[in-house]
């Protein structure tokens, strides 16, 4: 109850005058959150593959910058990815692209408990242009939250990297968006 108290009151703030921007979204150099600084490794776009439609905008900001998924999946350190919606995308579109992601990003021996893979993908909302999201990764699991409200707390460590291994694992969204998370360019 405390860390969810502590996570809504916290409130994230630019430090640096500096931004990136990508299709209009700007997302700051740096930002500290419950006062540890988070430096943004990247910034991405998402979009659907066969029609090159835009659907967000994502920066991860890390402790410690890398390239390296592996080493960003498996750090205990505090992580967040930040996501800014450029369209509309209703709940089920939205769950059935989380449910193919834990898929194709959890196979065996990886295993998720079914009853939170459901619990999750329930507190996944229709989103619409401008909507955003936070998925703020501690040493505790991770904090979700949509438009600054308080979606999930997940304490489970090894569900809360599968859900960072969906952005920039083995197989993400999109190749582009994983390079652009990673700070990688072509």
């Amino acid at each position: 109850m405390i860390r969810r108290l502590a996570f809504v009151a916290v409130v994230l703030c630019a430090f640096s005058a500096r931004a990136a921007d990508l299709e209009g979204v700007s997302m700051p150099d740096q930002l500290t959150v419950d006062g540890t600084s988070l430096y943004l490794n990247g910034i991405g776009l998402r979009t659907f593959p066969l029609f090159g439609i835009h659907i967000y905008v994502a920066g991860l900001y890390l402790q410690r910058p890398s390239e390296d998924p592996e080493t960003i999946i498996r750090s205990g350190e505090m992580k967040l990815l930040e996501v800014r919606f450029l369209r509309d995308v209703d709940a089920e579109d939205a769950r059935d692209s989380w449910r193919d992601s834990f898929e194709q990003n959890c196979k065996a021996p990886c295993y998720l408990d079914p009853k939170d893979v459901q619990q999750f993908l329930a507190s996944v909302p229709s989103v619409r242009k401008g909507d955003t999201g936070s998925l703020l990764f501690t040493q505790h699991g991770l904090l979700v939250t949509f438009n600054g409200r308080l979606m999930g707390d997940i304490t489970d460590q090894h569900f809360a990297n599968v859900v960072l291994t969906t952005f920039i694992g083995p197989v993400p969204p999109t190749p582009r968006l994983k390079r652009e998370l990673l700070g990688l360019r072509d």
